[in-house]
């Protein structure tokens, strides 16, 4: 079989399964709740235990509060990715914030949020207050 007939059937054999998963529904992500978030901080960092939890309203992040500081949560496809927070640098962006992060892994995060909940988190992630 020539080599352009295999990398077309390749191609079209991943797009077609990403096709049908996507058609089935499980290209979407699951909200984010409170449990989801407290499960997922204390997977990363479990010697930290969550005071304080409030999850965004778009259920994409949630903000975790501890005894040693902020942290966030977020979800990454099925699944959540956590960070403690070190003096993050805040941006407003037209949808929420933007996170940059002293992290090679995940240098920034954009958070969906609504006006309201922008005020609350940039108090809470600076320390200052509301």
């Amino acid at each position: 079989m020539p080599l352009s007939v295999l990398l077309i059937l390749v191609a079209g054999g991943i797009g077609g399964i990403a096709l049908v998963l996507h058609l089935l529904g499980l290209s979407r992500i699951p909200p984010l709740t409170e449990g989801r978030a407290r499960a997922g901080w204390l997977r990363e960092y479990p010697d930290a235990v969550p005071e304080h939890i409030t999850v965004a309203a778009s259920g994409h992040a949630a903000l975790i509060q501890t005894a040693q500081g902020a942290g966030l949560v977020w979800a990454v496809g099925a699944d959540t990715t956590a960070r403690r927070l070190i003096a993050p640098r805040l941006t407003d962006t037209a949808q929420g914030l933007r996170v940059r992060l002293r992290d090679p892994a995940a240098p920034h995060i954009t958070l969906r949020l609504t006006d309201t909940e922008r005020q609350t988190w940039r108090a809470a992630l600076t320390g200052e207050p509301t």
